[in-house]
């Protein structure tokens, strides 16, 4: 697996090498833009327009805009110069319970791994956090951008998760039109509440499926081969303006749902033989 990062995972003063891997992949299937005219694709330039020509990388600087169209410029040595602490260390500040975040606050998952087979720190941290059933909450610096993040463990793996602060997230009172005091009709809730339970299930993530990138995949190859595409016209669904009949309506559906599915037949009774 592909290393990220390398440094040390701290907490009082106890540092652990780590190295950091990816733990989620990007499968969105990739495409360029073409020039339909010819079948040539298209390049991305960086084009300045003040001097009239084309820039390389190493022409190119970071730029605050303060005022329009001033820039304060920024080489990449003064920006990694303000993090000097946290560049090669994930420094644990707190430990808290998971519940306490709310999942807003998520970002994107790594997986941490010792860096040698035998690290005790690395197991001692783990199996502290399992058997206190705490996540630790720490800082670390990826990329050149400060990350708040959560220490937690899966699978007998350390797992950094990195979160939004809390400036970063929206405040819900910008939101238009949610209700403050919210008044619902008792007949619809236990409506929706049995909607709810009826569709409860135990979560199996390899249930959910992403149908779009199998559809897509499935044309790509047939346009290959040169075979005809066929595409399916889609309906629009009936609105159900009144909630009570939408309600109503997804019951029924469910029911009828339960009643095609098999049941699951017991084996025959026993006979009784009498004297």
């Amino acid at each position: 697996m592909h290393t990220l990062w390398k440094g040390a995972l701290s907490f009082g003063l106890v540092h652990l090498p780590v190295k950091m891997h990816a733990a989620t992949e990007d499968k969105d299937i990739s495409m360029k833009q073409i020039h339909r005219a010819c079948g040539s694709p298209i390049s991305s330039l960086k084009f300045c327009k003040q001097c009239n020509n084309e820039t390389g990388t190493e022409d190119l600087v970071k730029g605050y805009e303060h005022q329009k169209g001033q820039y304060i410029l920024f080489e990449k040595d003064e920006l990694e110069g303000l993090l000097p602490e946290s560049i090669k260390e994930i420094k644990i500040m707190d430990f808290v319970n998971i519940d306490e975040i709310d999942p807003i606050y998520f970002q994107k998952t790594y997986y941490l791994s010792p860096d040698s087979s035998s690290d005790r720190g690395y197991t001692l941290l783990m199996e502290a956090l399992k058997t206190t059933s705490k996540i630790g909450i720490c800082k670390i610096s990826i990329r050149a951008k400060s990350s708040l993040g959560a220490i937690r463990v899966v699978n007998n793996c350390l797992v950094l998760e990195t979160l939004y602060y809390s400036d970063e997230i929206r405040p819900i009172q910008n939101v238009p039109n949610v209700q403050t005091d919210p008044v619902v009709d008792p007949r619809e809730l236990v409506m929706a509440q049995s909607i709810v339970q009826q569709l409860s299930v135990t979560f199996e993530p390899t249930k959910y499926q992403d149908d779009y990138r199998n559809q897509l995949n499935d044309v790509i190859n047939k346009k290959i081969q040169g075979d005809e595409i066929q595409y399916a016209v889609i309906q629009p669904k009936n609105n159900v303006l009144d909630l009570m009949s939408a309600l109503q309506a997804s019951l029924e559906a469910l029911e009828q749902s339960d009643s095609k599915k098999p049941v699951k037949r017991r084996g025959r009774p026993k006979k009784i033989q009498t004297a």
